[in-house]
């Protein structure tokens, strides 16, 4: 669609104006298509431009059949962002307010929640068009996105989750969860390699899989056995488990007192998403964890950036005794 930008701001400018004056209130009709078509001498794309932009700023609503009406008479030319998280967390939690604190005064944000539910994801997505200037998305493992972000009338970003065959499309702060694991496992593989064995505890289909072909990647270069596993086992001698959920590392740990083995002498433990806890829990667990504050000042920054601009958001890490 071809559209004239200083054009179809003066029908944006017509609204806000009238709203500003007083002329609009909310639920008021505005001038139709036609209407502005008539006043201005615009093209039809050139009006709905503007209809599109006050739409996505939540100062419009459409009514098909009927028309546009004033929906707000906050007329303020922040950014208005809708921003889907998969679940709500400890390590989402330092996301959240990290991108919160740094955005600025004039950024409203409205956060929901898909929880994993593709049907949610959709809904919520849809439901979404139109109402805001930007849509920062947290998709998790989903695929096949493109269509659906396509539809999406305003200016999208990509959140946690790299997508491949997204890349270039939209702006994003990412994890590789392959690249990252292989790096952050190669950062200390003169201390890695004393184990003999490296299993990878991962029990939810939720959870990245390319966690472990970044592993895999790894113990092939050092020539070192490893498995995927979806609960923690009978743990022998230089065993070194890499585990995803704290529950697991908990059951390890209970597992581990059973046979009287020590983490970081008998076996090792490396853990995924550092917390408060874990630099002390069983004398420090060391954790592969990527830095969600930065993630969310970063995004916070991309939010004001023209051009697609892709970050892949860095990993480290923690070395403790558990290892």
């Amino acid at each position: 669609m071809k559209e004239n930008k200083s054009k179809y701001q003066l029908v944006v400018n017509h609204v806000t104006d009238g709203i500003s004056s007083g002329k609009y209130a909310i639920g008021d009709r505005i001038p139709s298509i036609n209407d502005f078509r008539t006043e201005y001498g615009f093209s039809r794309d050139t009006v709905f431009a503007g209809l599109r932009e006050l739409s996505s700023k939540g100062i419009i609503t459409s009514n098909q059949g009927v028309g546009y009406f004033v929906q707000s008479t906050e007329v303020s030319k922040g950014h208005r962002v809708f921003l889907l998280f998969n679940e709500f967390n400890e390590f989402k939690e330092d996301l959240f307010n990290s991108f919160t604190a740094n955005v600025g005064p004039d950024v409203s944000i409205d956060l929901y929640f898909h929880n994993y539910n593709r049907r949610v994801f959709e809904t919520l997505i849809t439901g979404a068009n139109n109402k805001y200037t930007d849509y920062i998305i947290m998709s998790g493992k989903f695929e096949g996105l493109a269509p659906l972000l396509e539809r999406i009338s305003g200016k999208v970003f990509l959140l946690d989750h790299f997508h491949s065959e997204l890349k270039g499309k939209y702006s994003s702060v990412s994890q590789n969860f392959a690249e990252d694991t292989f790096g952050a496992l190669s950062s200390a593989a003169d201390i890695i390699k004393k184990y003999e064995r490296i299993l990878m505890v991962q029990r939810e289909a939720k959870e990245p899989e390319e966690r472990y072909d970044g592993l895999v990647k790894f113990c092939e270069h050092h020539d070192i056995a490893h498995d995927y596993i979806s609960a923690s086992r009978e743990i022998k001698r230089k065993d070194l488990f890499i585990v995803v959920n704290d529950r697991d590392l908990v059951e390890l740990l209970k597992q581990a007192a059973s046979q009287n083995m020590v983490p970081g002498t008998d076996f090792g433990i490396i853990s995924y998403n550092d917390t408060p806890l874990k630099e002390i829990l069983s004398g420090g667990i060391t954790t592969l964890s990527t830095d969600f504050k930065l993630m969310g000042r970063t995004m916070s920054e991309l939010l004001r950036k023209k051009g697609v601009i892709t970050v892949d958001n860095p990993w480290s890490l923690n070395l403790r005794t558990s290892l």
